[in-house]
Order: structure tokens, then C-alpha cells, then sequence
């Protein structure tokens, strides 16, 4: 097995189209083609995780967050940005990060964080535009149902919670075959007319080069006429941050005890209670302020994340009950995400979540 058999699994699940502009996730040192010998996976890559990785005689790294994430102009070893570069090449231990792709999924980081909250009825916070096209093609009737298969196992025709969904409509197709085709019905150089089914049906654009080779493996004929369109629809199957609801209200003090007990938080900082029952919660796991406004939109009752400023805490306006309860805190759980995902595709590797404490942060 090669590395790249896990990444490109990885990005079967957590596409690279889906990270943020701003974003590094991926491959960040190493060669895809190198014969794997175990993953360590962590939160982020330190020295001390590099040190771990040797002497657990793994060559594959993954972290949440990217050891690169700025430009690096030098590599020179004078912080511990350039040391962790350094010892993994020295080491060949290649570095993969799967970063804002796994926030921005439906069962990525802040899934498992509204698991552990105890949430149910989750959906993005704010979903992703423009990530949907449609796919128009035109089919002979006696083959729809063996192309619609395909493309649905290709990963098609999901809208909400229902899949296999397409729209159908009769009609006549019409072709002149020329001298040099090979006509699947029809003769050379004969104006031909077939009754055949107009099919559409939707799908992620970061689907598309998959479900066109499916199509065309599929379709009978020689030249497979189909169109794409750009949807500007919300995709609710991918986004930022989420919001879920908890089966039994909670005061606003017995909820943030929860959330500092199921954290193992060092503190919570909180803006003050406004006396109202908890039950519908926003979330996102790490730094989430950009999504205060959006949470205040959907009437949530307490908006969970880490990273407000001083000033931030003054935009829920007693609106929002805001709980910062900690980067680290919020996305701990990403490692038994990955970790999941992981072993239950594959089990012929050593697959082991770091021991070392990344979390720079600590409390008196």
C-alpha cells in the first residue's frame, strides 16, 4: 500500500475542493508514492509528533491543521515551524493535512462535536453555494435504467435526504451518422430518429469528472451529448459550522457545564446568561466567529466555538448566549474522526492517534 491509497481516500470523503481559499490542506511533505508503513494521526504536527511518528515506524502524518499554512521564504530551523519540516524530510515522513475540506463536510469535525454535545437534527450552519451542477443527457429508453444506476452509485441525484433522484421526459433524438463512426443504432450517412429519454439529475461539481467517465463508460453510443449547469442552490450536504438541537431542554448554566465537562475544558468564556432555556445550539469546531451573525439568523440559543476577541463578545447583543470554549477543546475529536474513517476502510496498516499533547494553551 502507498501513501497515496490514503490520501486519495481521504479526498474521496473530504474533497480538496471543498478547503476554504485561504486554506493548505493536503499533501505537505512527502512523495504520494512512497510504500506506506503506518499513519500517527494528530490535531497538529509539532517536533515532539515527528519524534512519536519515528519511533512508531510510521511515515505518514495526519493533522487537522497544516504545519504550512503561510508562505515559508527560509527553512532554516529557528522555529518550530521549520524544526517540524526539517526532521520529517530528514525522516521521510510525509505530512498530509485534512483541515477545512473535513470541517466543510456533513459528517466532518463539527458532526462528531454535535455527537459528542448530544445534538440531534444537525445540518450545516451555513451551507455552500454554488456547489451543485445539473447534468442533462439524452438516453435511448431501453437503457435508462442501466445508466441511471451508474450514475446514481457514482454519486448523483442526492437533494436533502433523498438519493436516486433524477426527472425523466420522452422525446425524439436525431442524428446523421457520417462515414467514419460507428453508429450504435442508426445507419452511415442516414437521417435517423430514436425515441429517447431525456435525463437530469444533480450532483457536487467536485463529482463531476467521475460521474462524466461513468456516463459515457455507460451510454451506448458512440458520442454521448450531455450538459452541465451551474446551480446557485445551497448544498445542504456541505458548509461551515452546525446547528442541531438537544432532545431535552437545559438551563443556560447546566448546558455550559456540559459543554465543559464533554471538552475537558480549562474554562469557558461566555457572554452573560440572558435566563432563557437551552435547546437549539450552533457550533463550530475551532476558530468560528465569522458565524455569529449567521447564528443569531437561524434563533439558535447559544453559539458554541473558540477564538472570540474581546470585542466579537459585544456583537451577540443579547441575542446569543456565546461560549467560547477553546480551539483545541472544540476540534480534540478530530482525531478519533480521521482514526474512524480510516480503519473501517482499511485494516492491513498500523493506523495510531498521537499521544502528544499539541495544545499549546494552558490554565492556572
Amino acid at each position: 500500500m502507498k501513501i497515496k491509497d490514503i490520501t486519495n481516500y481521504l479526498e474521496s470523503i473530504a474533497p480538496l475542493s471543498l478547503q476554504e481559499s485561504y486554506d493548505n490542506a493536503g499533501l505537505i511533505t512527502g512523495n504520494k508514492n512512497t510504500e506506506l508503513t503506518g499513519v500517527l494521526i494528530t490535531l497538529d504536527t509539532i517536533p515532539e509528533v515527528i519524534d512519536e511518528a519515528i519511533e512508531k515506524n510510521t511515515n505518514l502524518i495526519i493533522s487537522h491543521h497544516p504545519i504550512i499554512f503561510k508562505g515559508l521564504k527560509k527553512i532554516n530551523g529557528n522555529n518550530y515551524i521549520e524544526q517540524t519540516i526539517i526532521k520529517a524530510i530528514k525522516n521521510d515522513i510525509a505530512i498530509y493535512a485534512v483541515h477545512t475540506n473535513l470541517d466543510n463536510i456533513n459528517e466532518g469535525v463539527n458532526a462528531i462535536l454535535c455527537k459528542k454535545l448530544s445534538l440531534i437534527n444537525c445540518k450545516p450552519l451555513l451551507p455552500k453555494e454554488n456547489q451543485l451542477r445539473k447534468l442533462v443527457t439524452f438516453v435511448p429508453a431501453e437503457h435508462i435504467e442501466k445508466i441511471q444506476e451508474a450514475i446514481f452509485a457514482a454519486g448523483a441525484g442526492h437533494i436533502g435526504n433523498y438519493d436516486n433522484c433524477s426527472f425523466n421526459a420522452e422525446g425524439t433524438g436525431t442524428f446523421r451518422a457520417e462515414e467514419n463512426t460507428n453508429p450504435f443504432i442508426g445507419e452511415k450517412n442516414k437521417f435517423h430518429k430514436e425515441p429517447e429519454i431525456r435525463l437530469e439529475t444533480v450532483f457536487p461539481y467536485y463529482l463531476e469528472s467521475k460521474i462524466i467517465n461513468v456516463l459515457i463508460q455507460t451510454h451506448p453510443y458512440e458520442e454521448v451529448a450531455y450538459d452541465i449547469y451551474t446551480l446557485k442552490n445551497m448544498f445542504e450536504k456541505t458548509g461551515a459550522g452546525m446547528i442541531g438541537e438537544i432532545k431535552t431542554e437545559l438551563s443556560e448554566i447546566d448546558f455550559l457545564k456540559k459543554i465543559k465537562s464533554t471538552l475537558n475544558a480549562g474554562v469557558i468564556r461566555h457572554t452573560k446568561l440572558l435566563n432563557k432555556p437551552i435547546k437549539k445550539v450552533a457550533l463550530c469546531g475551532g476558530s468560528g466567529s465569522f458565524l455569529l451573525k449567521h447564528a443569531i439568523q437561524q434563533k439558535t440559543d447559544i453559539y458554541v466555538s473558540a477564538d472570540f476577541k474581546y470585542h466579537e463578545f459585544f456583537d451577540a447583543d443579547n441575542k446569543i448566549l456565546i461560549a467560547d470554549a477553546g480551539h483545541f477543546e472544540t476540534e480534540q475529536f478530530t482525531k478519533e474522526l480521521i482514526f474512524d474513517i480510516l480503519t473501517k476502510k482499511f485494516n492491513n496498516f498500523a493506523c495510531f492517534l498521537s499521544k502528544v499533547n499539541t495544545n499549546p494553551i494552558n490554565y492556572l
